[in-house]
């Protein structure tokens, strides 16, 4: 099922904790192909928090990206509203929003940190008020709260404990939401936003009205290698905290990064063009990422399974 909440449509405010979260799994399958494909590599016990966090993140989204007919300032409403039944959600408050049922439970269980929801929120919020970014400075204050933030609550979803992981964590939530941003561009600009640093595009001699004519030439050839040359050496620095993950939980973490890397490498293959055609990895690609991911650490696979024995058990929701 996919999330709308422009719609005005409520979801059923009844679902138990166990039906809640099956909601927000229905949610991420609806919306996410490579991330669900990612996470359900996940043992039981973990994979349905991760569902939950998804569900969370694309239900606040979806008040932006897909706003119907409201206006900015209902946007802003709607998003603020939003926090503050999260809020309660995880103060033990038992709200109409299956999803928030799902996600404070989650909170508690997994040990989110307040503030990194208080940051989510609030680049959402901007996303109602900013449409432009001067300097990459500038647009790491955004995606510090869309992305990095994210990747430190997938640390608390996974089991993490070292707090050495929380700058890799971070670069990874950031390097996956700078490959989405390069993905859609195009869909970006219809919505009238841009993320590309205006800095950037100076630097190349690439104007905006050149974004709105989808013009891809020696100009955006090079701006798209820049970016794309940050956003793998965000990649790289992820890839060093893998090892504070738990043994048994790393494989899905390192299959998402792979997935969305190869994202990259699709935007370079169809010559950069991201206005025609959209960047992705077939279903077929995706097996064969996850095999060569498997086959790198046998090990990891085999913890996996014997964690998942034990998780499945632990995980048990109650109404």
């Amino acid at each position: 099922m996919r999330l709308d909440p422009a719609s005005g449509a409520r979801l059923d405010a009844g679902l138990s904790l166990a039906e809640s979260y099956e909601l927000c799994r229905r949610a991420q399958r609806a919306h996410s192909r490579t991330y669900y494909f990612s996470t359900r590599l996940f043992p039981p016990g973990v994979r349905p928090h991760v569902h939950a966090l998804y569900a969370f993140m694309r239900y606040a989204d979806e008040i932006v990206d897909n706003p119907g007919t409201t206006s900015l300032e209902e946007q802003l409403s709607a998003l603020e509203a939003f926090e503050e039944e999260t809020l309660a959600a995880v103060a033990g408050e038992r709200g109409p929003n299956p999803v928030l049922r799902a996600y404070a439970n989650t909170v508690r269980v997994r040990g989110i940190d307040p503030e990194d929801i208080a940051a989510f929120m609030q680049s959402m919020k901007m996303d109602t008020r900013v449409f432009r970014y001067p300097t990459y400075e500038d647009l790491e204050l955004y995606v510090h709260g869309s992305a990095a933030v994210v990747g430190l609550m997938m640390c608390r979803v996974v089991g993490v404990a070292d707090k050495r992981a929380d700058a890799h964590a971070e670069a990874l939530g950031t390097a996956m939401q700078l490959t989405n941003f390069l993905r859609d561009i195009g869909e970006d600009w219809v919505r009238g936003r841009v993320y590309l640093p205006l800095e950037d595009l100076e630097r190349f001699g690439y104007a905006e009205d050149d974004l709105g004519k989808s013009i891809v030439d020696e100009r955006f050839v090079e701006l798209m290698r820049f970016e794309i040359g940050r956003t793998r050496r965000l990649y790289a620095l992820a890839d060093e905290g893998i090892v504070y993950i738990p043994r048994g939980r790393r494989y899905p973490v390192v299959v998402a990064r792979e997935l969305y890397a190869a994202i990259l490498d699709r935007i370079e293959v169809q010559g950069y063009d991201v206005f025609s055609r959209r960047a992705e990895t077939s279903r077929p690609g995706k097996l064969k990422v996850a095999a060569r991911c498997a086959a790198h650490d046998p090990g990891e696979i085999l913890a996996g399974r014997r964690f998942a024995r034990r998780s499945k058990i632990a995980f048990a929701p109650r109404s």
